[in-house]
């Protein structure tokens, strides 16, 4: 069994920063033939993609509306992918999810965190 955990979440201020962390203990070997993607899901809305991270790193993807704000990033030694979440706005209250998508050998297999809760109010 794969767990994703996800943590780092919680109630900010406008303007104000979080850092996300997904951790698994499960993928510890191969956690690197994994490109790690975060998503949100907002209340009666659908699952967005935010942002992606390539397996070694170096490349990232982000959605507009997080551009120049949010920051992901790997620790492939520490199985862990990072969200950095700067200049938060309340539209940016969702749960969090972090997902795993196999390539190469790893290809086929997708895993999912439970979620955190992020919640942008005054």
């Amino acid at each position: 069994q794969v767990r994703l955990v996800e943590s780092g979440g919680g109630l900010v201020q406008p303007g104000g920063s979080l850092r996300l962390s997904c951790a698994t203990s499960e993928l510890t070997l191969t956690f690197s033939r994994y490109i790690m993607n975060w998503y949100r899901q907002a209340p009666g809305k659908e699952r967005e993609l935010v942002a992606t991270i390539s397996t070694t790193g170096t490349g990232t993807n982000y959605v507009d509306s997080v551009k120049g704000r949010f920051t992901i990033s790997r620790d492939n030694s520490k199985s862990t992918v990072y969200l950095q979440m700067n200049s938060l706005k309340p539209e940016d209250t969702a749960v969090y999810y972090c997902k795993a998508v196999g390539v190469g050998a790893a290809n086929g297999l997708n895993y999912w965190g439970q979620g955190t809760q992020v919640t942008v109010s005054s």
